[in-house]
């Protein structure tokens, strides 16, 4: 649902997860030919479009994905060698797509075909969105995008039989409100996909790239033992590498089931065992925003021996970073907002700068403060004396 929704913070993360260079490797496979700057140029921001591309590159990818799959499943499993192939444009000249082989020279069919199914549940602009109701309703793999400025925008779609790329701008360049992918590209995306034959609506699975998995239903790993509640999918075979559910756990509680408890304090009889969903601060933090339902682990007994677990961490801003001061349009110097997230958001939490007192927070914790640039220590304690510190360095906007 992030590739869907188009979350930039979870591409981010899995990013930096995943290894810059590494993806930047991926990115060269599929034939890119303005991808010509080193991966360090461009940062995180690679998976958020931050790298040039024309619009007909965009769409060759898209191709070679619909085509490796298409491929995959009516060739007996296998694959070509160069399936992202720079398209022709002569009569009488075919494109080379190198030798058949079985093992996936970039992208598996498993892992095109889990992230089209993604792509299709992308929200349609409002024209469409009772598409799926329609007796002649035709799923499509699709995203937008939207240029700085609002200088120009773009859809691209594809489906079994046809990749397609739009473009919407003006020549010269120059921005205009309302050119967005999703409002100006994407109604003609559509409009174009009514009006061609079709000989397919989807593709078919590519079940010898695929196996079916045990996932958890709340965090969409695959299920560990503490996992509740689970559904059976199909996933990459490349998925049986990743880590089983790591937010489930098994927690130890008194009677009245409001404090977490040890054999240092609470007698072994009267200890409850119960599963528990829990995430670590920072993800909390959002979390239980969006989700009411989310339970907070109870906090550990006074009385208790800690398990130094990580009960709080800073969101923002993070340790040895950059921080810009901020400027308003009339170039004056507004509050920096120090952000906290804490697994008990009703304790109290004391934030120090070089070890100088600058306030407390409870429940929201977020303290705003104007500084001078320089380089800081900056540290909290909750009101049980959990403590935590960072280096940040505070720089002035030119």
């Amino acid at each position: 649902s992030a590739l869907s929704r188009s979350l930039n913070v979870p591409a981010v993360r899995t990013l930096q997860q995943y290894g810059l260079h590494r993806f930047y490797n991926q990115l060269k496979k599929l034939n890119l030919g303005h991808l010509d700057k080193p991966a360090d140029h461009y940062g995180l921001t690679l998976i958020l479009g931050g790298a040039e591309s024309s619009l007909l590159q965009v769409t060759k990818v898209y191709a070679g994905m619909a085509a490796t799959l298409n491929y995959f499943n009516s060739n007996s499993s296998q694959y070509r060698s160069n399936e992202f192939a720079d398209p022709i444009y002569k009569a009488g000249e075919i494109v080379d797509y190198g030798k058949v082989q079985h093992q996936a020279p970039v992208l598996s069919a498993g892992a095109i075909y889990k992230t089209l199914e993604s792509l299709r549940e992308s929200n349609r602009p409002s024209a469409d969105e009772n598409w799926s109701f329609y007796q002649d309703a035709r799923p499509t793999a699709w995203k937008t995008g939207t240029s700085y400025g609002f200088k120009d925008a773009w859809a691209v779609g594809v489906t079994p039989d046809y990749a397609i790329g739009i473009w919407v701008g003006n020549a010269d360049g120059e921005g205009r409100p309302g050119i967005t992918g999703i409002l100006a590209a994407a109604p003609i995306l559509f409009d174009v996909l009514k009006v061609l034959p079709y000989k397919k609506l989807w593709f078919d699975i590519p079940y010898d790239d695929l196996i079916e998995a045990t996932i958890c239903e709340h965090s969409g790993y695959r299920a560990g033992i503490y996992c509740e509640h689970t559904s059976e999918e199909w996933i990459p075979l490349q998925g049986t590498k990743t880590v089983s559910c790591p937010y489930h756990h098994q927690v130890f509680l008194n009677q009245a089931g409001n404090y977490r408890v040890n054999s240092s304090c609470y007698p072994l009889e009267n200890i409850k065992q119960m599963n528990w969903f829990t995430l670590p601060p920072v993800i909390e933090y959002y979390f239980a925003a969006l989700h009411p339902q989310y339970k907070m682990l109870p906090t550990l007994h006074p009385d208790c021996l800690g398990d130094n677990e990580p009960i709080m961490a800073f969101i923002y801003p993070k340790s040895r970073e950059q921080v810009l001061l901020p400027k308003d349009f009339d170039e004056n110097i507004n509050d920096i907002i120090f952000k906290l997230a804490h697994s008990n958001p009703n304790t109290t939490v004391y934030w120090y700068l070089n070890a100088t007192f600058v306030g407390q927070t409870k429940t929201f914790h977020e303290l705003a403060l104007v500084i001078e640039p320089g380089s800081y220590v900056l540290s909290v304690m909750d009101q049980e004396g959990n403590t935590l510190k960072e280096t940040i360095e505070v720089v002035k906007f030119n």
